[in-house]
């Protein structure tokens, strides 16, 4: 397999781990905005719009969303009395923790039909597929 080929593996297998993954209760970028929220502490929501590549009216819209929900707050920011930051909650640390509890699931059962020598070759090839990207903000989605 030449390296287009494995590209085109690789994405086709995102892109189906994500579909049969997918949280009726969350979308992915509300999973990803909570998983930087868990990691990083309160940002503004401009920092977390362009975090996730989305416009800033669409990451306040989620923001809200997420808030109502009691799954995120608003903090003044300590550095500018004029802008909040937005913090995770428990619920949503909890929201978060079944969100990936159900796609580990997901994932095992798609592992349990691979054969042992499969399961191995995927176990050594796991420590090079997370050191991209090598950002610690990527790393742990």
């Amino acid at each position: 397999m030449n390296q287009l080929e494995l590209a085109s593996a690789l994405r086709t297998f995102a892109v189906d781990v994500a579909r049969s993954t997918r949280s009726t209760s969350m979308s992915r970028v509300a999973a990803a905005t909570l998983g930087v929220l868990e990691r990083s502490g309160g940002r503004r929501i401009t920092a977390l719009a362009d975090q996730e590549g989305v416009s800033q009216p669409a990451m306040t819209g989620l923001v809200q969303r997420l808030e109502a929900s009691g799954l995120v707050r608003r903090e003044d920011d300590p550095a500018d009395g004029r802008v909040s930051l937005i913090s995770i909650t428990d619920a949503g640390r909890e929201a978060l923790r079944t969100r990936r509890a159900e796609q580990d699931a997901a994932m095992g059962a798609w592992l349990d039909r691979l054969s042992p020598a499969e399961r191995d070759l995927l176990a050594a090839a796991a420590p090079v597929l997370l050191t991209y990207p090598d950002t610690e903000d990527h790393a742990h989605r």
